[in-house]
């Protein structure tokens, strides 16, 4: 039982901070050049993949960028989810 929960608390904490990490890549967006610089490249090859996806079916509001909000929402609720998951699993076990 140890590890299946350690695994389901790596996958949330590893969300958590995908989180955060878009975030910090939107964030970027309101100063110059920080995209530019080698953890603005970094971080744009970790976040662009997932917000892609978003943005395929999300078009932008004007100058705005609606995608990174729900691309966010969604890892909030897969966050949910894998708690969830892992209470279920932990109760019928």
């Amino acid at each position: 039982m140890g590890l299946i929960s350690s695994l389901f608390q790596l996958v949330y904490f590893a969300l958590y901070i995908y989180s955060f990490a878009i975030i910090i890549y939107v964030f970027m967006s309101w100063f110059p050049g920080a995209r530019e610089s080698s953890f603005g490249t970094f971080l744009a090859k970790i976040c662009e993949p997932y917000m892609e996806i978003f943005r395929k079916f999300i078009p932008p509001l004007g100058m705005i960028d609606i995608s990174p909000i729900v691309a966010i929402f969604v890892l909030i609720l897969a966050r949910e989810g894998i708690m969830s998951l892992q209470f279920m699993l932990f109760v019928v076990i």
